[in-house]
């Protein structure tokens, strides 16, 4: 039958509906170029306007133009940008990328430490209508290369010569879309064509106009992808989790809500690797929201001087991740084991004093007792000057739990660590513990404006944490199926992480579907329990690793607490401070691994069997005792590889590095 002009028409505006249909934005994507639903509120948190970052950043600067922003160290004095001026080189960086070519939802890669290089490099290629891709430091060339051509990076930045010698060592051919090299601290050992100095770099964009720049920024939307955080990889390569303005702008916002943030008082200091999503948000997008002075760390902060900088800079707000707090813990206790007999003495009626106010804090009850404030006089005080914490009012934890000895130490010194729970995939945070919701080795509660579903609880009420709002990620970079695998039909992205909710709402993190081990008996085991009470039972040891997946019983790797290489990071031979006190009080007079493991030392080999039979005891359940143990002759590291930037335990590669060991524990 031949159709009326008429009714073709009316075919040909279908199939446009059909193609527009099909064309808007849904709830997650995998490409970048792409634009996803906002889940906004209804009302109230959650229901605020959206803004890109480019908006954000020109609010902060109208609101905080002359304060100060960022604050590097050069020599002994501070090098400070106000807000204004961190605006206009951020601008300069964004034309001098666009001479490059930057192209748009193409990646700018920064591989180096903190600095205020990286920042304006970051905020300049979102600026530009780039994507800001962080590089970590410790990354292999091969793992840099991967994360080069993934994320399309045309433009990338180097620290130094051994990072640029890190990407030298590529071929071109397997570089993709790069097309620029820039290096942003001296000296330059390099000449090459498409490499340039930072100050060539940033004098590149003056033939750009603004109103060039200006277009590319009034063209972004809140709803399209910004900043790409590369997950650490412990099996296989990482994913790119995509994260929109809104993203970083809302939670940013959120965040400063949740920790009552004062304008313009607040500052920071700048050390966790700035490709983790925790990091940046503190760092950068959170201080942009309130006006907050960042300063940087030195490069060698991981491996000692930390310390040194929070003494002299004093920071309102402090993150550390689980094996920094144990630091400043083992700090404490060193100094402490030193004091003389009374001041000991104080020291121990203090904490205790501290534990039972804190307490009942946490029971809702806000008296100030006279013992509390001598022992704030006396002792708290004087711990965190020595931290350099006293104008700290903020103390949290992340990307992994803290450890019941390092919460509870801390705690009774009146300084209560709140652990923050939260992904890459939900811009950082979930749940956040504040100063008025705080309950011991708690999550804390779920962000304001957001959701949170336990899905299959167990008898125990444990199910895996599901997680809705307008932190949840776009998707993974050019990966359809594991986004697929991440969301359910209804958008809800699951965590893989287990926990369970108390009757007042605060989530605790129980362990990781896929860190659970299932022994040969069927029976499931969260090792990260067990590990912690290892340590926490036995002080000398460093880590603890249970293994045992679809194996006939538990078996555990342990290290022992060492000194490190200040310069790479690399444990040493020579055990630390406390482990040696730990060997004298056993009647040991051991003061290296290497004299206990190839010695066999009795006596030590006695105080950790004598620990792993107190673990045991605690097991709900003979599956889940420790069988058998050995300690390994060098301790983990991000330098060895068996910790990843953040510290957490790289599972995969520890069994696969010492699977023949592992093997012979069950033959």
């Amino acid at each position: 039958r031949a159709e009326t002009p008429a009714t073709q028409e009316k075919v040909e505006e279908l199939k446009a509906d059909t193609s527009k249909v099909q064309a808007a934005p849904r709830l997650w994507t995998s490409h970048p170029n792409e634009e996803v639903l906002l889940r906004l509120s209804k009302h109230g948190s959650g229901h605020e306007t959206p803004v890109t970052i480019p908006e954000f950043f020109r609010e902060s600067v109208n609101r905080f133009g002359l304060c100060p922003a960022v604050a590097s160290k050069n020599g002994k004095k501070w090098d400070i940008l106000n807000f204004n001026q961190y605006y206009e080189a951020c601008r300069k960086a964004a034309r001098s990328l666009l001479k490059l070519g930057l192209e748009r939802f193409h990646g700018v890669g920064i591989l180096g430490f903190n600095s205020v290089h990286w920042f304006i490099a970051a905020l300049g290629s979102i600026l530009a209508g780039g994507l800001c891709v962080g590089i970590y430091a410790t990354n292999s060339a091969e793992a840099c290369q991967y994360v080069i051509t993934h994320a399309k990076v045309n433009i990338l930045l180097v620290e130094n010569d051994q990072q640029l010698q890190k990407i030298l060592s590529i071929p071109q051919s397997r570089l993709g879309d790069l097309k620029a090299i820039i290096q942003y601290k001296l000296p330059m050992k390099q000449n090459n064509s498409y490499l340039y100095s930072w100050d060539d770099f940033m004098e590149l964009g003056s033939s750009i106009p603004d109103t060039q720049l200006e277009q590319i920024i009034a063209s972004q939307k809140a709803n399209q992808c910004a900043v790409i955080i590369f997950t650490s990889g412990t099996i296989g390569h990482p994913k790119g989790v995509m994260l929109s303005h809104d993203n970083i702008t809302w939670m940013a916002g959120a965040v400063a809500k949740e920790f009552e943030l004062t304008e313009k008082q607040e500052s920071v200091v700048s050390y966790l690797p700035l490709s983790h999503i925790a990091a940046q948000m503190l760092d950068i997008w959170i201080p942009m929201k309130t006006g907050a002075l960042t300063y940087f760390a030195q490069p060698d902060a991981l491996r000692g001087s930390l310390l040194t900088t929070l003494q002299e800079v004093k920071p309102t707000v402090f993150m550390g991740v689980p094996r920094i707090w144990e630091k400043l813990h083992d700090t404490v206790k060193e100094h402490s084991a030193k004091f003389p007999s009374l001041r000991k003495k104080v020291f121990i009626w203090a904490r205790s004093t501290g534990m039972r106010m804190n307490t009942k804090r946490m029971a809702g009850k806000h008296e100030t007792t006279m013992s509390y404030r001598m022992a704030k006089r006396l002792v708290f005080s004087k711990v965190k000057s020595s931290l350099g914490l006293d104008h700290c009012h903020v103390f949290t934890s992340t990307a992994a739990p803290l450890t019941e000895e390092t919460a509870e130490f801390f705690l009774s010194l009146d300084m209560p660590i709140g652990e923050i729970y939260g992904m890459s995939e939900s811009s950082g945070s979930h749940t956040v513990s504040t100063q008025n919701n705080y309950t011991f080795l708690s999550c804390g509660k779920v962000m304001t404006g957001c959701k949170n579903m336990l899905l299959e609880q167990n008898k125990d009420g444990i199910g895996e944490v599901c997680i809705w709002g307008r932190h949840v990620f776009m998707g993974y970079l050019e990966s359809e199926d594991e986004t697929l695998d991440v969301f359910n039909e209804e958008g809800w992205l699951h965590s893989g992480d287990l926990g369970k909710m108390d009757n007042q709402g605060f989530l605790y993190i129980t362990g990781r579907i896929k860190e659970l081990l299932i022994t040969a008996g069927g029976e499931n085991v969260a090792p990260l329990p067990i590990e912690n009470l290892v340590k926490k039972e036995i002080p000398i040891i460093s880590n603890a690793m249970l293994v045992g997946d679809r194996a006939k019983f538990l078996v555990m790797l342990l290290t022992l607490k060492c000194d490190m290489d200040p310069w790479t990071g690399e444990p040493l031979d020579h055990l630390n401070v406390e482990a040696i006190n730990f060997c004298r009080k056993m009647g040991s007079r051991a003061s290296t691994v290497t004299e206990i493991v190839k010695l066999r030392d009795p006596l030590v080999y006695a105080a950790i069997q004598e620990g792993i039979d107190a673990v045991n005891e605690k097991a709900i359940s003979n599956a889940q005792k420790i069988q058998k143990w050995i300690i390994l002759e060098k301790d983990f590291s991000i330098y060895g590889g068996e910790l990843g930037p953040t510290t957490k335990l790289k599972r995969h590669f520890i069994i696969h590095k010492y699977r023949r060991l592992i093997d012979n524990f069950y033959h």
